[in-house]
């Protein structure tokens, strides 16, 4: 359930014609009283007689009551109460007690205080209903009304528990604006997903991320087809900017355009420069994070490698650094997000896009991000937008499943950060994102995760027998488990490939396993896969094999599994935190 305190006004009667009117887009349907200071108090939506006058008139005799001198300019007090989607529907009767529940908890009108302000609750749809009050108590004086957004959340979390109703994290003030009833409704009727807002925010996210300029990202936000004003001042400096799809048009047929801080508080162009900083001095122990110079992208598979090994140096950085690089950090690693999604192929972009719009949230905190030194973050969402659309095959689809698999263990390490500094709904959208990334790696992964599996299948048992004594030795605590994945044959090609390549599989094994999260995830064998394949430049997607197995090959159930259909393995070799 949301509350959601809005501005203050001064024309009770302006806001009692638009609660009880058809709505901007005929979205307000049977509008009536649901509960009311009085329970005499006139209903224009239900009796024929009462008009908005009448309510009006009785809501501003407080007001009127005081000398004029002493009057408020502004008395008209307005506050929003909406249920989730999936909640139950509730009854006019339970409504009703929800607004009395609101209007005591913020001040309005305490309970047991006869002298309280004046209110009225009007429902106008299923899912929620507004509270319109004058801010004149009965006795002359004002209402004690500090803290109120936060009493009303507050409050809203008991009415949630109350009524079964879904459980939503308290706010902090750093998410994006939501969509307004009259914006989900224009979507509906014309079958649209998301709405303009949404919409916006998601293609001005995706222009921006590893933008170097504003002029790169205003170059990027002309190419994608939106509207764009821009606000200059006298002197010429640009002050801000707007956005607006071009069908998505008012009652007059004019654009709606939307500035960058109503689609998100880091959307607006301040905070858009901010990205674009670069740290004068590195601060003490992150010289180790520091990336070299590197190549031109060349492609869509080297752009995902090269980003697979920023977002591993990411999450060292969340882990040990200071909150304020830690968030800069996470606050890149949705820029990686926006550009995977907007650059995947179509079997993984869906949850993929799901995943940014979810991280979109864990990217903003109160701990404020300290920008520059997470540029190689940066440059590797530059790096994904400029390499191009991934096809989803070979080298190009493997790279995606590796760098998902990062991304993954990126995102729960976000959600145990902000977990930790009390952020609810940001590591609830962390964990969400997560989630999205799980779905999007089992998509990508079937393939390339079969193919090295058959070759695992068809080495020698020598040669695997070798590779699980490497494991037991490198993961002993580990070990047994790992050999018993259907993903272990994939692991035994991985060590072999780095074995022909000249590189020492223990050591890889060693730096492989060095994070916390290798004991949790579902499948070992998957995650040390991508890690070794990264760590030890082998190609993401080797050949599949066409020669057939070895006469007189023989394994071992430890040493390899009996074979499974690769579409199913990949999918149980997907991890869970």
């Amino acid at each position: 359930m949301i509350p959601r305190v809005h501005k203050m006004g001064s024309r009770t009667i302006g806001l009692i014609r638009y609660l009880y009117g058809p709505g901007t887009h005929e979205e307000h349907t049977d509008p009536h009283l649901v509960a009311a200071w009085d329970a005499l108090a006139p209903d224009p939506g239900r009796n024929p007689h009462a008009t908005y006058e009448d309510l009006q008139q009785l809501l501003d005799q407080p007001v009127q009551a005081l000398p004029e001198s002493r009057r408020p300019a502004k008395h008209v007090w307005h506050l929003s109460v909406r249920a989730a989607p999936e909640d139950p529907i509730l009854t006019d009767d339970q409504w009703g007690d929800i607004a009395r529940r609101m209007v005591a908890a913020t001040g309005i009108a305490p309970d047991d205080d006869t002298a309280g302000c004046r209110w009225a609750a009007v429902r106008h749809a299923d899912d929620h209903i507004h509270i319109i009050a004058t801010t004149v108590r009965e006795d002359g004086r004002r209402p004690r009304r500090h803290n109120e957004a936060k009493r009303a959340q507050a409050e809203a979390r008991h009415i949630e528990a109350d009524h079964n109703m879904r459980r939503l994290n308290t706010g902090d003030g750093t998410a994006a604006r939501r969509p307004t009833s009259a914006e989900r409704h224009k979507a509906n009727r014309h079958n649209q997903e998301r709405t303009p807002r949404e919409t916006l925010r998601e293609t001005v996210r995706q222009a921006v991320a590893g933008a170097h300029s504003e002029e790169e990202f205003f170059a990027r936000l002309a190419a994608t087809g939106l509207l764009i004003r821009q606000r200059v001042a006298p002197s010429g400096d640009l002050l801000g900017y707007t956005v607006a799809l071009p069908d998505d048009r008012n009652k007059h047929g004019d654009p709606v355009y939307y500035s960058g801080s109503k689609l998100a508080p880091d959307l607006s162009l301040p905070r858009i420069r901010e990205r674009f900083t670069t740290p004068t001095e590195a601060p003490e122990n992150d010289s180790r994070h520091e990336s070299p110079a590197l190549p031109p992208v060349t492609g869509p598979a080297f752009a995902r490698r090269r980003a697979t090994a920023a977002t591993w140096q990411a999450l060292l950085i969340i882990d040990r650094g200071d909150d304020g690089t830690a968030a800069a950090h996470i606050a890149a690693a949705a820029e990686v997000l926006d550009a995977l999604a907007k650059t995947s192929a179509a079997h993984t972009r869906k949850e993929l896009r799901e995943a940014a719009f979810a991280f979109e949230r864990a990217s903003r905190s109160h701990v404020k991000a300290v920008r520059g030194h997470d540029r190689a973050l940066r440059q590797a969402a530059r790096d994904i937008v400029h390499s191009g659309p991934s096809l989803g095959q070979g080298e190009d689809g493997a790279t995606t499943a590796m760098l998902i698999d990062m991304a993954f263990f990126l995102a729960t390490t976000a959600a145990n950060w902000h977990a930790k500094r009390h952020h609810a709904q940001q590591a609830a959208a962390a964990r969400q994102a997560a989630e999205h990334l799980r779905a999007a790696y089992q998509a990508a992964a079937t393939q390339p995760m079969g193919v090295l599996q058959q070759r695992g299948q068809r080495l020698t048992l020598h040669v695997q027998q070798r590779q699980a004594a490497l494991v037991r030795q490198a993961l002993p605590e580990l070990a047994e488990r790992v050999l018993a994945e259907p993903g272990w044959p994939a692991l035994v090609a991985t060590l072999t490939d780095a074995q022909k390549a000249g590189h020492d599989p223990a050591a890889l094994l060693a730096e492989a396993t060095q994070r916390r999260e290798l004991d949790t995830a579902t499948s070992i064998s998957d995650v040390l896969v991508w890690r070794l394949r990264r760590s030890a430049h082998l190609p993401a997607a080797p050949e599949a094999p066409h020669e057939p197995p070895a006469r007189g090959d023989r394994r071992t159930p430890a040493a390899a599994p009996a074979a499974q259909p690769a579409a199913k393995a990949a999918s149980n070799s997907t991890r869970r935190r």
